[in-house]
């Protein structure tokens, strides 16, 4: 993941009126293989990884990745957000310099529906707001994903361009 700058990691817990927002624990990790191998929550996301490879490749003890937060409800994890810097060789940027934070998000399809995502989303742009003030916040997801649509322009982001890349028309926007 790449360097978020200036910013002391990990942050405390982030509460929200339903959701915890925290860095992963080690009793993260089934859910984190879950997310990895499922092919709803990989639909759109280049598919799922076979679970053998995940549960080979996965830590025992999850590494600190500064934007990486767990959402959890009700104790249990239903997510991640991540916010990292923004690859400055792939399209979509909206200064010069590139490298601007990127939001991602993924939930298990039983939290599909009941707007968890979208609070969570907020309580991490909150957070990178007040660590990071004035940093653009970008978005790229594939047109084809009406749900991760959804919850962006929810969010309030704003299209930019379109642009061809993994094999699929991807919708960039930035918050405004």
């Amino acid at each position: 993941m790449a360097d978020l700058g200036p910013v002391s990691w990990p942050p405390p817990s982030i509460t929200t009126k339903r959701l915890v927002l925290r860095e992963p624990e080690a009793h993260d990790r089934p859910v984190f293989i879950e997310l990895l191998t499922s092919p709803d929550v990989h639909t759109y996301l280049g598919g799922p990884r076979a679970h053998d490879d995940v549960e080979r490749a996965m830590p025992a003890v999850l590494p600190s990745r500064p934007g990486l937060f767990v959402v959890r409800l009700d104790g249990d994890m239903i997510g991640t957000v991540t916010l990292e810097r923004r690859d400055a060789e792939r399209p979509g940027h909206t200064r010069p310099e590139a490298r601007e934070i990127e939001l991602g998000y993924m939930f298990l399809p039983r939290a599909w529906g009941f707007g968890y995502a979208a609070e969570a989303c907020v309580a991490a742009l909150d957070w990178v707001a007040g660590a990071l003030p004035g940093e653009p916040v970008v978005l790229c997801t594939q047109t084809a994903n009406a749900r991760s649509l959804r919850v962006a322009q929810q969010l309030g982001f704003v299209e930019v361009e379109r642009f061809e890349e993994f094999g699929a028309e991807q919708w960039f926007a930035t918050l405004e």
